[in-house]
């Protein structure tokens, strides 16, 4: 059979289970592991934070997971052909589509905080450590947009030129190396951080949960980690999927990535918040700020302990890592879109997705410099397209893959395909979750995530 000139057997394919787990992970861990799971674990209460966050991972988050890969092998197309291989109907077509560009918003907004992490490893290699912890210098320079702007055409470079180099060639291998190398560095970190003196309390914080603190936006907060994290509807694990051989079993592999991903989130808590508790005393501020934790506040603590450039050196090659192997799925997701539906090669594919990533990413470092005065919503323009795709398109995207197993695929069809290669022993706890639990949660955060942003929910 042909597709675009092309026949099946063409499509590229990862070599085997280890390689596909890898990219997967690799896709999943990237800064809001880093930052993003260490502040909101700390805002929403600790332990109880982590103990809810893992209870979805395993249950929702293993069935959505399941979900995309299956489709995603079945159909042999990423998110826009998958969907449209079951019909041509308007649902159909309208949820592959936001499936497909979901990645191509956030590729170069994530590129573009990329670029952050180049100019902070530079500057760390450089041995201008003191500089780094100076209160205004991170506010200085995303402000200046010739240094955001050479920064993040650096890093939108390398993610291009793996990409170009294919799955095998590129993505699989870069995933090889950088993830066990992630994780080696994030555990030596972990392990300093640890061992300073005050650090205890806040391994206490992270692993002790307190019920009085549990909330709705606990349960939302923890709902839209996990959903976020795990690469969940952004059209990564159709493209996956449709890479993955059909001995590769879904379920263990997708439960060995959620093992990678929790894990690395668990070894980001245990890096930072028992730093902010050594260093900073553990203060309110402190913990809640956010992008500063990596930012601002990890150059003032590795400052604080006269160690600064070689902590730091190593702190931001495991961040650029993270980040990077990330971008790679998210371009790799729009490559595969295009090869698909156009009929591109992957190089002619990788400039047009190249294209778009200079052009929104610019736009993005403009907004923090000449376009700041340009403000969709309120939001800058980083946080405009950052509150578009997961505020609004990440959970419309995700009920829409439900909606296409319950109605058109068949939940019986989904399940076979897994059952190909996999035991599949949890299918009736699959089956309700797809049915019922997966969009009562999406549609609660699709809400609460809106009602947020718009000041109608309190958090």
């Amino acid at each position: 059979m042909k597709e675009n000139g092309k026949t099946k057997s063409a499509r590229d394919t990862f070599t085997g289970s280890f390689g596909y787990v890898m990219a997967t992970a690799a896709s999943a861990v990237g800064l809001g592991n880093i930052w993003r799971f260490p502040y909101l674990a700390a805002k929403y209460g600790g332990g109880i934070f982590l103990i809810i966050y893992l209870v979805l991972v395993v249950t929702f988050g293993h069935a959505m997971l399941m979900s995309e890969t299956a489709l995603g092998r079945m159909t042999r197309k990423s998110a826009v052909g998958a969907f449209q291989s079951f019909g041509s109907n308007l649902p159909l077509r309208f949820g592959g589509w936001i499936n497909a560009i979901v990645p191509m918003l956030i590729a170069p907004y994530y590129c573009f905080i990329g670029g952050w992490i180049v100019k902070y490893l530079y500057e760390y290699l450089a041995g201008n450590t003191a500089s780094l912890a100076e209160n205004n210098y991170f506010t200085s320079f995303i402000t200046t947009f010739s240094s955001t702007e050479i920064c993040f055409i650096v890093f939108t470079a390398l993610t291009f030129l793996i990409v170009l180099m294919g799955v095998g060639n590129g993505v699989e291998k870069a995933s090889k190396i950088l993830m066990p190398l992630l994780v080696l560095l994030a555990i030596v970190i972990a392990v300093y951080s640890m061992t300073r003196p005050g650090a205890m309390e806040g391994v206490r914080y992270f692993f002790i949960p307190n019920f009085r603190k549990l909330s709705l936006m606990t349960l939302v907060a923890a709902m839209g980690q996990m959903f976020f994290s795990l690469s969940i509807a952004m059209g990564i694990l159709y493209t996956y999927g449709s890479y993955l051989k059909k001995d590769g079993d879904i379920v263990k592999t997708s439960r060995l990535v959620e093992t990678f991903d929790s894990g690395v989130s668990i070894l980001a808590g245990l890096m930072i918040i028992p730093a902010i508790f050594a260093f900073l005393g553990g203060s309110e501020e402190n913990i809640r700020s956010g992008p500063s934790l990596m930012f601002i506040t990890i150059p003032k603590i590795l400052e604080s302990m006269g160690l600064g450039q070689i902590p730091g050196i190593i702190f931001f090659f495991m961040v650029l890592f993270a980040a990077l192997t990330s971008s790679i799925s998210l371009m790799e997701s729009g490559v595969s879109t295009f090869m698909d539906q156009a009929g591109w090669s992957r190089s002619r594919s990788c400039v047009v997705m190249g294209i778009i990533m200079l052009l929104l990413g610019t736009a993005c470092a403009l907004g923090y410099d000449a376009w700041s005065s340009v403000q969709p919503l309120g939001m800058s323009i980083l946080d405009f397209f950052d509150f578009l795709t997961n505020s609004i398109m990440m959970p419309l995207a995700a009920l829409f893959t439900c909606v296409l197993i319950i109605k058109y695929a068949g939940i019986r069809s989904v399940v076979e395909e897994i059952r190909i290669s996999s035991p599949f022993k949890g299918e009736k706890t699959y089956i309700v979750t797809i049915k019922y639990l997966a969009p009562i949660i999406l549609i609660i955060i699709l809400i609460s995530s809106v009602a947020a942003t718009f000041g109608w929910l309190k958090i």
